[in-house]
């Protein structure tokens, strides 16, 4: 079972441990934009839970894994594959992911500004559905079916809470880190 926890509870176990086992499941371009002191990445693009499981294990045989992402639904399903692969270790979400923490006041690595995976899945859904429409009126009606494909994923990744045109974007060179 994945756990949730306040982020201001994360805080009072973060000021008494600092050597607490976080991760932090965003893209690189966001973890380097902004992260939580002591959090590792571990994108959900690529995310392995048995690594996470085998690093987790050397931070202590019973340590919980904090789990960040922007706001909660990465996190949220980065923790379920974990607790599916058998994770010994509670496996705790916190809630309101870096955002919340950087708000309160907690320790923070800052970098270059980013633009968040939600809001680059948000511009690239509108161009298609605009797409759509236009060529729809200005070429063929058929091309009417590509705003409802994207409607309809849209409602897909609502009720999922998972969102392949995110998984995707994830993966483009504007959200890795430069060497």
């Amino acid at each position: 079972m994945v756990l949730q926890v306040d982020v201001a509870d994360f805080w009072s176990e973060y000021e008494l441990n600092r050597e607490l086992f976080v991760i932090d499941v965003r893209t690189e371009a966001e973890y380097a934009a902004c992260h939580v002191h002591g959090a590792k990445l571990y994108p959900l693009q690529d995310f392995n839970p048995v690594s996470v499981l085998a690093a987790a294990d050397k931070a202590g045989a019973d340590a919980p894994i904090y789990i960040l992402c922007k706001g909660g639904g990465r996190a949220q399903q980065a923790g379920a594959k974990l607790v599916a692969a058998g994770s010994a270790h509670p496996v705790v979400v916190v809630q309101g992911g870096t955002d919340a923490c950087a708000a309160l006041g907690m320790p923070v690595k800052e970098g270059k500004p980013v633009m968040s995976l939600e809001r680059q899945v948000r511009i690239a859904a509108g161009g298609l559905v605009l797409a759509g429409v236009v060529l729809g009126v200005l070429v063929n009606p058929g091309f009417y079916a590509l705003s409802g494909f994207v409607g309809a994923g849209l409602m897909f990744a609502g009720i999922t809470d998972t969102c392949a045109m995110g998984m995707m974007l994830a993966r483009m060179p504007w959200n890795k880190v430069q060497a």
